[in-house]
């Protein structure tokens, strides 16, 4: 069985689509277990395994672990990286 991999999402960096209304919402995804191999027809890298093709998304971390014991999942938390706040002047467009 895979295991799962829950971290919070991010907004995109390129700010296309740049609402928060998604921004905060904790991801649940699996981890492969077996290494991708290239395909001898086309050459294209793939794999059988479809558990990484997964993605759960929570409100909450704690609803995505709940979920992750109720169904016996193993997983792994990976906290969110602190926030930098930087305090920006008006003078600072002219440095």
């Amino acid at each position: 069985m895979s295991i799962a991999r829950i971290f919070q999402e991010i907004r995109d960096a390129n700010g296309v689509g740049g609402g928060r209304a998604r921004a905060g919402q904790w991801v649940l995804e699996f981890e492969r277990t077996r290494a991708m191999t290239p395909d001898p027809l086309t050459g294209w890298v793939g794999t059988d395994e479809t558990q990484p093709q997964v993605t759960l998304k929570f409100a909450t971390e704690a609803e995505a672990t709940a979920y992750c014991e109720r169904e016996g999942i193993p997983f792994h938390v990976i906290p969110p990286a602190p926030r930098r706040q930087r305090i920006r002047t008006y003078a600072d467009n002219f440095k």
